[in-house]
């Protein structure tokens, strides 16, 4: 694909329609300037004045392939040709392969799927199956999380999303590891995980382990923090799980199809999670899409007995079809591979270089192409860029001095997250990081430690 011409009017057009008729998710409306986008193709996107982006955000993270993948773009094409919908009480040939795909991927003990329309759906639906095969009411979920915006989602959520629709009960919050901001006291990961297991013994003591259906969290902790758990962690909470007969679900939303390197983030470990919920790189955000992978245990549970459970479009065969397609050029072209060796050899190098020439990167965290910048006024202190909750004028100044520069970043609170294609260049990194460079310069002033 070609950038077309710029056509300014045009985008003006784009921008005042939206501004008259579209209500915006997480926004007061009339504080917001949404850019109108054009088109879009691998690691870019550009506006209708010709500006073109880099994108180092993904999106919301699920561009897990990048814009417009010529194979993906065609099974869409192809299945609106074949059979654009059907109820999901129907067997059809896209959602098999899809679902077949899938649980290969994952892996052990897990064949079947159900199918969603999107994480937060995902995540109602692990939690609704955790209940109902334990017979239990509670879950556990970290405080630094987000699992999305349905009523039981956003009641596991930990952030400040949360607060004010919090209306959901049998939901209990505890702290998971993060050394750089350590909750334990913890003066290095070995200490930070043992501790942080031992907190969360605790919790499930004092909350009485008979009461607790699972234990919900992103097996790398997305927009809160791209939160990497030490070695062991995992395999403690499984542990904790097994001694307590609690259910494990990994929230694999953010995290699934490559952004670690691995297809599952879990699979950077060893133990293994009950439920999967997943979503956006599944099928990098084409067609809307989720769904839970199940253990052959819970599925079971089910032979016989009704799930109370369904929505309209799960499974839609322009979603699955274009899951399908996604995950064959994922392993044909050996993107996951891709992800793992340039997170290792060419990010992590890069936000190191990064980060010894701006004070105000306090640490560089991450895996694959999932990395956060934990930006501090003070490296002494660790004091924060903005408060949590938040933004900053210097956030702000930051924000606007990477698009400017052509530029798309990712920013949570004080934190900037780098979150390229899967399928992303060595060229077009190293192009992002100079920018990156250039617009951390522009806010050395708000640096205010030694």
């Amino acid at each position: 694909m070609t950038q077309p011409p710029a056509d300014p009017a045009r985008g003006k057009e784009v921008f005042a329609t939206d501004r008259a008729h579209v209500f915006h998710s997480w926004s007061a409306q009339s504080q917001i300037s949404p850019l109108p986008v054009a088109g879009g193709e691998g690691s870019y996107f550009w506006d209708f004045d010709g500006n073109k982006y880099l994108d180092f955000s993904g999106q919301l993270v699920f561009t897990n392939i990048g814009f417009q993948h010529p194979k993906v773009v065609k099974a869409i094409q192809d299945q609106a040709g074949l059979l654009t919908t059907v109820a999901p009480q129907h067997a059809n040939e896209a959602r098999g392969e899809a679902a077949k795909r899938i649980t290969e991927r994952a892996g052990g003990h897990f064949h079947k799927v159900f199918f969603t329309a999107g994480g937060a759906d995902a995540v109602e639906n692990a939690i609704r199956m955790a209940r109902l095969h334990t017979g239990r009411n509670k879950i556990l979920s970290f405080y630094r999380s987000y699992h999305g915006n349905t009523a039981a989602a956003i009641a596991s959520t930990g952030d400040p999303r949360r607060w004010p629709n919090e209306h959901a009960q049998s939901h209990v919050h505890f702290f998971g590891p993060y050394t750089y901001r350590t909750q334990f006291w913890a003066k290095d990961e070995a200490e930070e995980c043992k501790r942080a297991l031992e907190h969360l013994e605790s919790v499930i003591n004092f909350e009485g382990p008979n009461t607790i259906a699972a234990i919900l969290i992103e097996s790398v902790v997305g927009t809160a923090g791209v939160l990497v758990p030490p070695d062991g962690y995992l395999d403690g909470v499984r542990a904790l799980c097994d001694k307590h007969g609690i259910k494990w679900i990994a929230d694999e939303v953010m995290v699934g199809f490559g952004r670690t390197g691995k297809w599952f983030a879990f699979q950077n470990w060893s133990a293994q999670p009950d439920l999967i919920v997943f979503a956006k790189g599944v099928n990098s955000g084409y067609v809307p899409m989720g769904g839970v992978i199940i253990s052959d245990e819970i599925a079971a549970t089910f032979d016989d007995r009704v799930f109370p459970g369904g929505l309209t479009y799960s499974g839609h065969p322009l979603a699955t079809a274009a899951a399908v397609a996604t995950i064959d050029a994922m392993s044909d072209e050996k993107m996951v591979e891709n992800a793992a060796s340039i997170g290792e050899k060419v990010i992590n190098p890069l936000l190191q270089e990064l980060m010894a020439k701006h004070k105000v990167i306090g640490e560089v965290r991450g895996r694959g192409v999932f990395w956060a910048l934990d930006l501090v006024k003070d490296r002494a202190t660790r004091e924060p860029l903005a408060p949590y909750g938040g933004t900053s004028p210097a956030m702000g100044e930051l924000v606007a001095a990477c698009k400017k520069l052509g530029l798309m970043s990712f920013t949570n609170f004080n934190r900037m997250h780098v979150c390229p294609p899967c399928n992303v260049t060595e060229a077009e990194l190293r192009k992002g990081f100079a920018i990156l460079d250039q617009a951390f310069a522009s806010i050395a002033h708000h640096y205010t430690g030694k």
